[in-house]
């Protein structure tokens, strides 16, 4: 089984930073794919960033150029640095893991991950 943890949610106003971590505890070993989910209020949840062991990276449109994925696997976490944040990006956050190794949209895609977190709320105000 893994485990995942995050953390780093809060409130800021457009124009704002914020950096969210994920600790991953238990069989981390066997983790290839890790990704970044969001979901508002009424929507779908949606994969905003996803990281593949090698460090291919794939990002929604809507926060390219805006958000930055990252991995330490010697501390077990995931980060996800978001900046330049719009009040669109409110929402709740989750970190999803699994053990295949996911490239391209299928990175993004809420059904491609077994292991969720259980989430963090960032809330952009304008």
């Amino acid at each position: 089984q893994v485990q995942l943890v995050e953390s780093g949610g809060g409130s800021v106003q457009a124009g704002g930073s914020l950096r969210l971590s994920c600790l991953v505890s238990g069989h981390t070993s066997v983790v290839n794919s890790m990704g970044w989910f969001r979901q508002a209020p009424g929507t779908e949840r949606e994969g905003v960033a996803a990281i593949v062991n090698g460090g291919y990276t794939t990002y929604a449109d809507s926060v390219r150029g805006r958000f930055s994925i990252s991995r330490n696997n010697a501390k077990n976490t995931l980060l996800l640095e978001m900046n330049s944040l719009k009040p669109e990006d409110s929402a709740m956050y989750y970190c999803a893991a699994d053990r295949v190794f996911y490239y391209g949209l299928v990175a993004l895609s809420r059904s491609s991950y077994s292991y969720w977190g259980q989430g963090t709320q960032v809330t952009v105000s304008s």
